[in-house]
């Protein structure tokens, strides 16, 4: 008889990105947020505490590459990866595709 309405279903974000397999684990997710590399609504956040409601739009810098997502749902557990996709509508921008000649080029590394 409790059950929030859809709209007012918050979540804490560390759970959320360990929900929708964004993450391996919420200590990595708290780590993170706690880095400053997690923006909800073009905020930096950095409390792993802070609530994602739906239609809240994450923006997140990992290694391999920057995402923007949006909050479809909260989670309710860290399930299969077709149900996690369930959970947010990813916006992230489509990067131009290397050419031949740039995927051969060498980075250069430290040493």
């Amino acid at each position: 008889m409790n059950e929030k309405p859809p709209g007012d279903q918050r979540q804490r974000i560390d759970k959320w990105l360990f929900f929708t397999r964004i993450v391996k684990s919420r200590a990595l997710a708290q780590d993170l947020v706690e880095a400053g590399f997690v923006q909800v609504n073009g905020q930096i956040v950095q409390q792993s505490s802070r609530m994602v409601r739906i239609g809240d739009v994450i923006e997140l810098k990992l290694e391999r590459g920057d995402r923007v997502l949006i909050v479809r749902a909260p989670g309710d557990r860290r399930g299969p990866f077709e149900e996690a996709q369930t959970l947010y509508e990813d916006r992230t921008p489509q990067q131009a595709p290397l050419s031949p000649f740039e995927r051969a080029q060498r980075k250069l590394g430290p040493g």
